[in-house]
């Protein structure tokens, strides 16, 4: 990466701020009530059981926009890992007073944060992806699996064009890893229909977007990207792009070793 080629913070994002010609707020709108008819057949089928997994992307602000226009009564869940940036905690008190809700934070076990931290220190993911997978797997695999508890389907924000991890990603699919059924509304929306459908809602969205930060994860493990990159070239940007799954979306990564002390993720 050459740091030269981030833009400053001055600087205003043209991809989150796309043209809205006509043609693509007719795109967007046929998009949307698929969407929504996707979510509204969904809440119907699996009623209690079905859960949203809201990382507080641009992709999962739009479905948490999409889900309370509705007034769905399908419950939201949050990650919180203990290194989000503040800028991700103030959009979740945001969307909290415009929905007029409490969405459901899951925190990592505090003696699991604290044994990876003494055995192998606190940055230790920069050293190896398996340090890095490990650490994933303490702050965001175990708390998701409480999560889904009880649960039969799972709704998330992934898109197929968000990196070579996710190409060819159905709308519904069987996630055997957790034993559910997974359910993609977004699969096949581009970045700039999510950004047009967030300028047409005015739907709150996270600071960080305007400073060229298209994937927010947690704080160390996320950087600004250059015009061009890949989306998520700024997620584990020391990593290869076909490795940049945490294990929350990553059917290769179950049951493989990812740590050096033979922990595995689940």
């Amino acid at each position: 990466m050459n740091l030269d080629t981030i833009p400053s913070s001055t600087v205003r994002n043209p991809a989150i701020h796309p043209a809205l010609t006509d043609a693509l707020r007719a795109a967007v709108a046929a998009k949307t009530a698929a969407a929504q008819d996707f979510l509204a057949g969904a809440a119907a089928e699996f009623g209690e059981a079905l859960t949203f997994a809201n990382s507080l992307g641009a992709e999962d602000v739009v479905l948490t926009d999409m889900l309370s226009s509705a007034r769905l009564p399908v419950e939201i869940f949050l990650l919180d890992t203990g290194r989000l940036p503040a800028e991700t905690y103030a959009l979740l008190a945001e969307l909290e007073t415009r929905y007029h809700t409490r969405f459901k934070l899951l925190f990592p076990e505090a003696a699991a944060v604290e044994a990876y931290v003494r055995a192998h220190g606190i940055n230790a993911f920069y050293e190896s992806a398996a340090l890095r997978r490990a650490c994933c797997r303490v702050r965001k695999l175990e708390p998701l699996q409480r999560a889904l508890a009880g649960k039969k389907a799972w709704i998330t924000g992934l898109r197929a064009a968000q990196s070579p991890t996710r190409d060819g990603l159905a709308q519904r699919e069987t996630d055997t890893a957790h034993g559910l059924v997974k359910l993609n509304p977004l699969a096949d929306w581009s970045e700039t229909e999510v950004w047009t459908y967030i300028r047409l809602h005015d739907v709150p969205c996270n600071a960080l977007h305007e400073r060229f930060y298209p994937s927010i994860g947690c704080a160390p493990c996320t950087r600004a990207i250059s015009l061009g990159e890949d989306l998520r070239a700024g997620r584990w940007w020391w990593e290869a792009p076909e490795s940049k799954e945490c294990g929350l979306h990553d059917k290769n990564l179950r049951n493989k070793a990812v740590a050096d002390d033979g922990s595995h993720e689940t």
